[in-house]
């Protein structure tokens, strides 16, 4: 059996650090804690859990405390959560079974972390992440804001999620003010810095810097090409919220230059044409998803509602829209096999009921 290191950076965490702690506590070998300025009881709270709580200055740059928590590990992997994750009871069994089968010569286990959930608390947003390495490899974190792990060797991805909690109405801010002070000291952004950078400007709503640097990403060349795929349809986001409609269109239609067509940008096609009321053309894109294979392992984002249920509720709407009461009855049965309890399936079913039992009277 393996040995695992918890290594979590804190400040101001009292509402979710002890949920956090609780899910992991039979997991975690050892838990340690860098606290980067807390004034609340995250602190006291943690105590309960662990002695191994470390204070460390705050210098607006995430992967400096991150390498200072991994730097006080002593077993043989590491594991780093924020204070808002858990481990879900099903993966809480997981990730005790991984810790009996994890085989030696394994430097990186990835996980699923999953951020976006629909009314029935099911995943629809999720991406992999480096959670679990080798200690005696000591990677290191990279990046100030939005950082990673920089990782290399054997990969394992495995079945087993981290479910993120967030509390809501959190301030906002922060990163963007990181990026902002660098950019102002003359620091160069590398290309990831550029992406992130570029979301934080239109999560703020300013669309037209938000283009400008999602450009200077695309134009350098490198970055990694699930963000260059995603980079594609965020600038087609921008480009609408501009005014700019043609713009859009090419920007989601260069992620196709890249690989193999995307679901999340052939439904953002789809949407687009929707729009305009082509329902001829969204039926093309929407119908064009259900014709993808879904990868098993895609380390970008990932909505999950985009491979299935969203392609397949929309076409039950442009079919409508054409006049295609029985195809579009159809669609609606399909999409119930994903989402059987949702409330516009439901509606949409007595609705074409109505609308084909008239029909052939």
């Amino acid at each position: 059996m393996i040995t695992i290191s918890l290594c979590m950076i804190v400040k101001n965490e009292e509402d979710t650090i002890g949920r956090c702690l609780d899910s992991i506590k039979d997991i975690a070998d050892e838990i340690i804690i860098v606290d980067t300025g807390s004034t609340d009881c995250t602190k006291e709270i943690a105590a309960a859990f662990t002695d191994k709580i470390y204070d460390f200055e705050w210098i607006d740059d995430f992967s400096a405390a991150r390498n200072f928590a991994f730097e006080q590990a002593t077993m043989e992997y590491i594991l780093w959560l924020d204070a808002d994750d858990i481990l879900l009871p099903e993966d809480i069994v997981k990730f005790k079974a991984l810790k009996n089968i994890l085989p030696p010569d394994i430097d990186v286990v990835m996980l699923r972390y999953n951020t976006g959930f629909d009314g029935q608390g099911r995943a629809v947003f999720s991406y992999y992440r480096e959670r679990l390495s080798k200690r005696s490899c000591h990677f290191k974190w990279q990046e100030p804001v939005h950082e990673y792990l920089a990782v290399s060797g054997n990969r394992l991805n495995v079945d087993i999620c981290v479910t993120h909690r967030k509390p809501p109405g959190r301030p906002g801010g922060r990163n963007i003010r990181i990026y902002e002070a660098r950019i102002a000291k003359g620091e160069r952004l590398s290309p990831r810095g550029m992406y992130y950078f570029a979301r934080e400007l239109r999560d703020h709503g300013r669309f037209s810097e938000a283009i400008t640097w999602f450009e200077r990403f695309l134009a350098s060349g490198l970055g990694w090409v699930e963000d260059v795929i995603t980079a594609c349809g965020e600038l087609g986001n921008c480009y609408l919220a501009e005014n700019k409609p043609e713009e859009a269109l090419r920007a989601m239609l260069r992620s196709f230059a890249y690989d193999t067509p995307r679901a999340e940008l052939c439904c953002q096609i789809g949407y687009y044409f929707k729009n305009l009321e082509n329902y001829k053309l969204a039926v093309f894109w929407f119908e064009l998803v259900l014709k993808l294979d879904s990868p098993k392992t895609q380390w970008g984002f990932r909505q999950e509602d985009c491979w299935g249920y969203i392609p397949c509720i929309e076409l039950a709407v442009c079919y409508d829209k054409l006049g295609a009461l029985e195809t579009a009855s159809k669609f609606n049965d399909m999409a119930a096999e994903y989402k059987p309890d949702s409330p516009a399936i439901l509606h949409n079913k007595k609705y074409f009921e109505n609308r084909l039992t008239k029909q052939n009277l």
